[in-house]
């Protein structure tokens, strides 16, 4: 088994291992998605990679980071994710999108512009969370949420999954990471509820288990649905990998089919000692020990670093985001340095490798002699 190997997940086959992992652009009016998506999104199908995932959208206006953030919350939304999830499958890809809600850390500026709460008198809103416990300094203190408002919440997640299955999407994944609203249950740091919603892990995990299930009821059974948690806090007290390895444990019966493993988010200023692959590990230690399928994230980068994580059993795909950034076509490139055939769509055969690092890129009789005479 190897990075470009297939992955069947229910009725969806990924044509290889690379995931493109949801990352805000902060550029959607409204909640739509814009020509920006569709060009941002189609350019890394058209790269190779096998899932393709819209980023972190929305499923109430109160639930965005930003006031541009991509929504799901009204079917107006679905036609133009529709025409995004269309051409990601045409170009081979699997279609994905990871519905959100941002919970204390909502109602903020674009990481570009600054941090702390965008004022209501400013076009902000009030944000919600489990405790009346703030992100940190500058940042509002949120509204707790009683019974009925995580039951909304509950049934907005649904309500966004059944429109992203009109919209043509092939995996789901429910976002419950990086100190948003369903880390924030799950976390001691920012949950300090005594009810059926806090206190113990079976009640910290309560929102999100009934979030998936009530997901579930309307994702079909054909198609899979991911869970991305923060495997650990990096917080004493906090949330940490034998919870996340406890939770896939429970959320596998429940029809979740893979975890994606990240970290941190609950809390500012946390010292993380950051290196290549640094999350590997939460995502091999899920994978061994709960029995459910994991995705690896955090500064994977290169074609040896990745293929070596499949090849080694320590997660089933591989995701990645900045490197996409600056590479949208990597998963091409990567099959070339491994020496691996893969295919290059028809526009791009002109500049295509042929997977033998040591030769040049392939060029056709035809386009040799057209290369002569224009030299």
């Amino acid at each position: 088994m190897h990075l470009m190997d297939e992955l069947a997940i229910r009725d969806v086959t990924l044509r290889n291992r690379i995931v493109v992992s949801p990352m805000c652009q902060y550029s959607s009016p409204d909640g739509f998605a814009t020509e920006w998506h569709l060009v941002h999104l189609g350019s890394r199908a058209v790269g190779g990679a096998g899932l393709v995932f819209v980023e972190a959208t929305a499923v109430s206006p109160e639930g965005r980071i930003s006031p541009q953030d991509m929504g799901l919350w009204k079917d107006a939304h679905i036609e133009p994710l529709e025409r995004i999830a269309r051409f990601v499958r045409e170009q081979g890809a699997a279609p994905g999108i990871q519905i959100a809600h941002a919970g204390r850390k909502a109602s903020t500026p674009p990481p570009w512009v600054g941090s702390g709460t965008i004022l209501e008198s400013h076009g902000g809103w009030k944000p919600v969370g489990p405790s009346a416990i703030p992100f940190g300094e500058g940042f509002a203190t949120p509204v707790a949420l009683d019974a009925g408002g995580i039951q909304a919440i509950t049934r907005d997640f649904a309500a966004a999954a059944r429109r992203a299955l009109q919209a043509g999407f092939q995996i789901l994944e429910i976002h419950a990471a990086h100190g948003y609203l369903l880390h924030e249950f799950l976390s001691p740091i920012s949950n300090e509820r005594t009810d059926a919603y806090g206190d113990s892990f079976v009640n910290r995990t309560r929102c999100l288990r009934e979030t998936v299930e009530a997901v579930r009821k309307v994702w079909p059974e054909r198609l899979p649905l991911f869970v991305r948690i923060s495997a650990t806090d990096w917080v004493e007290h906090g949330w940490d990998i034998e919870q996340s390895v406890e939770l896939a444990r429970r959320l596998g019966p429940l029809g979740v089919d893979l975890i994606m493993c990240s970290s941190g988010g609950i809390a500012p200023n946390i010292e993380i000692v950051l290196k290549p692959g640094y999350q590997v590990g939460f995502a091999q230690e899920v994978r061994l020990k709960s029995g459910v399928k994991s995705g690896a994230i955090g500064m994977i980068t290169s074609a040896r670093q990745a293929d070596i994580v499949i090849r080694q059993d320590k997660a089933d795909v591989v995701a990645l985001a900045r490197e996409f950034l600056r590479d949208p076509y990597w998963p091409l490139r990567v099959a070339h340095e491994l020496g691996i055939a893969m295919p290059w769509p028809a526009p791009y055969l002109r500049g295509a490798l042929d997977g033998n690092p040591a030769r040049k890129p392939v060029m056709t009789p035809q386009e040799a002699k057209a290369t002569a005479r224009a030299t």
